[in-house]
């Protein structure tokens, strides 16, 4: 291929979800409502984890976490997504493309080591209960937490500067919402064949094992809750760990089947579906099955109410 003869790409053009001019207001508004449910969602999540001293256990300090980096994650993708609607500017730099996927890899693969420090976690405290304090301890949590940042961030540096040694020279169109990895390997007109080596030794050395560290801590989990013979008790422990399970299952199908989709089988319209759910979808979804299916902390977010309600009275009344 002669490269010498043809333009480099200094800008992208995001498609977006539609070309319809009737469809950009409705879909501006859905996810601006999908975006505002999100930020006020998980802010309630950390200020409650925060406020109710209860609540200061290493299963909250990690589920006050994973909802930062739930905003971090879809705060990289959407306030872009609803320029798109609103204005129909669809071009975003190259360096801010290459920018938005260090950031979206790196907040995603935070998401995904802390639910698997979180599954972990409810492995202890299932199944040794009596060592729970022990093991998981402060410094301990701190560590994990540390451990999941540096991992996260090593992953998507390390791919990101290999997106950035390949050119792009035909075609500065991507077919998606944003600056996703797939479609821009699709879109480069040089070999991907190293970088999706990379892909698999990172996915072998990282991303399978924390997968599969969630796997067997569950298995653990409902092994030891068949063993309980009482169902109060068996409903008891199921309720500590069916939040993370269901968040668990959603972030870990959707992303499985946009990654582990060969290049010839991988279908535009599906990764975009698919895309939504751990961009936009998942992160609005945490903090309501973590506050519906979980009683300390729709108590918790009771007593914060209850105590802002007193505050403001006290105020009007002095």
């Amino acid at each position: 291929m002669d490269l010498e003869n043809m333009t480099m790409v200094t800008e992208f053009i995001i498609l977006g979800l539609s070309d319809n001019p009737q469809l950009q207001f409705p879909l501006f508004l859905v996810f601006l409502l999908i975006y505002l449910i999100t930020l006020l969602g998980n802010l309630v999540i950390i200020t409650v984890t925060c406020a109710d001293p209860h609540l200061h256990t290493p299963m909250y300090f990690f589920l006050s976490n994973l909802s930062l980096t739930d905003i971090c994650c879809t705060s990289t993708i959407t306030p872009k997504l609803l320029r798109i609607f609103h204005s129909g500017d669809k071009t975003i730099s190259y360096a801010g493309c290459m920018i938005q996927l260090y950031f979206f890899l790196g907040f995603a693969s935070v998401d995904a080591f802390l639910l698997t420090t979180m599954a972990y976690d409810r492995y202890v405290a299932v199944c040794d209960p009596l060592h729970y304090s022990i093991i998981m301890n402060q410094r301990v949590c701190v560590l994990l937490l540390v451990a999941s940042w540096i991992m996260a961030y090593l992953t998507s540096g390390t791919i990101t500067i290999s997106v950035t040694r390949l050119l792009f020279c035909d075609s500065n169109v991507i077919n998606h919402f944003f600056c996703e990895l797939m479609p821009l390997l699709k879109l480069s007109c040089t070999d991907t064949a190293g970088i999706k080596i990379l892909l698999f030794v990172i996915a072998a050395l990282m991303s399978v094992p924390a997968f599969f560290v969630t796997l067997i801590s569950y298995v653990f989990i409902i092994s030891a809750i068949l063993r309980i013979r009482s169902a109060e008790g068996k409903r008891k422990a199921f309720s500590t760990c069916s939040s993370h399970l269901t968040v668990v299952s959603v972030f870990y199908l959707s992303i499985l089947c946009v990654y582990l989709q060969s290049n010839s089988t991988y279908s535009q319209g599906q990764g975009i579906i698919l895309s939504m759910f751990y961009t936009t979808i998942t992160p609005m979804l945490n903090p309501i099955i973590y506050s519906l299916r979980n009683k300390e902390v729709k108590n918790a977010l009771r007593k914060v109410i209850h105590l802002e309600i007193c505050s403001q009275l006290a105020e009007i009344i002095i």
